[in-house]
């Protein structure tokens, strides 16, 4: 570059000029499910959030059909066939609104529809994903249980043989989706191992209580699911996945849309943060002007952006096919941690009126302590990324 050329403006909302490596159907995918976000969820997800409920959430599902983005990144069967960024953007902009939105698009599209799309049958994947893909029906994912979380392989949920049919027995437990779900993909065990099983909601002894009295992801429908001798038939088994191969690939595909989601909600936060310490005031002058207010606000930019650029890397790569399990528990790892503490400085920064349901900081702090739990904890993506590191498996 010549002396003379003339450097682009320093813009706030994007320091490290991320958006120059977008293309513009990257950049259309995001400004359109950023829009629908602004006029759908944010006049409302306060409300939704102080009383613990998503009472739109058919509608809400049936908007995002619309959009493409359910099963966003899958193809056929109605979905958009859109790229890892393109996927990763719309999480961003949904987690900026509200984690339990995104929650609510991620176990759609990342595990129900991707279990039958990468491990149904062609029935299976003929009579639900087009379904799901418009919004019509909502799917759910059963494998977490009350006493097994991060252990999966000792679940006690079991299938068994009843001549042509199978018969499933168990419960699972902070289910997303469950209460208002049309299909469940439920994990059992067999005396083959673990399996897949696609189980419509209106089956005989198929229930999903809603759970209350949650402090976090409020606005979002979080369930049990009771399994007290649904029988189905043989149909209903994916046949493309045996053993625990095949729940942890849907996790690993759910975890790359944390990665950019808890972007998010720390840019929102971050956004927060800066335009009230722009405006808010104290000894005369705004409390922006003071140096440990900037220190705050430059190291939150710092680690908000170094995380985008984390997530977009992992989204060229998995678009290439190059993208390894524990590169995505790498980004989970790093980009919630560090999301958390965006939001919680944030608060720092509004004071008291941080803890106000009238600015998002709180909200989004609370929603994050679930993420930092769901599909890995962070001990978890610890001890994957130490077993790769060291090849020593901690796990046992």
């Amino acid at each position: 570059m010549s002396a003379s050329a003339k450097l682009p403006p320093f813009d706030a909302a994007d320091p490290l000029g991320i958006d120059d490596l977008l293309d513009p159907e990257d950049l259309a995918v995001r400004d359109t499910v950023r829009g629908w976000a602004a006029d759908r969820v944010l006049p409302r997800v306060a409300d939704w959030y102080e009383k613990g409920e998503l009472p739109v959430v058919r509608d809400l599902a049936r908007e995002l059909g619309a959009l493409g983005a359910l099963g966003m990144s899958l193809t056929g069967y109605g979905c958009a066939g859109a790229s890892a960024v393109q996927y990763g953007l719309a999480c961003l902009e949904l987690e900026a609104a509200d984690s339990g939105i995104r929650s609510l698009v991620s176990v759609q599209g990342s595990l129900a529809m991707y279990a039958i799309h990468r491990f149904g049958s062609e029935e299976q994947k003929q009579e639900w994903l087009p379904r799901m893909a418009a919004g019509e029906v909502i799917g759910c994912f059963g494998l977490t249980e009350p006493d097994h979380g991060s252990d999966p392989a000792s679940m006690r949920t079991r299938a068994r043989r009843d001549g042509g049919d199978w018969v499933l027995e168990g419960r699972k437990m902070w289910i997303t989706n469950g209460s208002v779900a049309g299909v469940a993909v439920v994990w059992a065990q067999t005396d083959d191992g673990i399996r897949g099983f696609v189980v419509p909601a209106g089956s005989p002894g198929f229930s999903a209580p809603e759970i209350k009295h949650k402090w976090s992801l409020r606005a979002s429908v979080t369930s049990e699911l009771v399994l007290d001798g649904v029988r189905l038939p043989a149909t209903a088994v994916l046949p493309g996945a045996t053993g625990l191969r095949g729940p942890l690939s849907c996790l690993s595909h759910a975890r790359y849309g944390i990665v950019w989601g808890a972007m998010g909600a720390a840019r929102s936060s971050l956004e927060a943060a800066l335009e009230y310490a722009r405006t808010r005031e104290q000894f005369g002058r705004p409390i922006g002007g003071f140096q440990l207010t900037q220190a705050k606000l430059a190291d939150m930019a710092v680690e908000l952006h170094k995380g985008i650029l984390l997530a977009h890397h992992l989204g060229r790569r998995m678009d290439a096919g190059r993208l390894r399990p524990e590169q995505v528990s790498f980004g989970k790892l790093n980009n919630v941690r560090e999301a958390i503490e965006i939001c919680r400085t944030a608060r720092t920064i509004l004071g008291a009126n941080g803890i106000s349901l009238e600015y998002p900081v709180m909200r989004h702090a609370t929603n994050l302590e679930s993420v930092l739990t769901y599909e890995g904890t962070v001990e978890m993506h610890q001890l994957v990324l130490g077993k790769a590191l060291t090849g020593q498996d901690a796990f046992r």
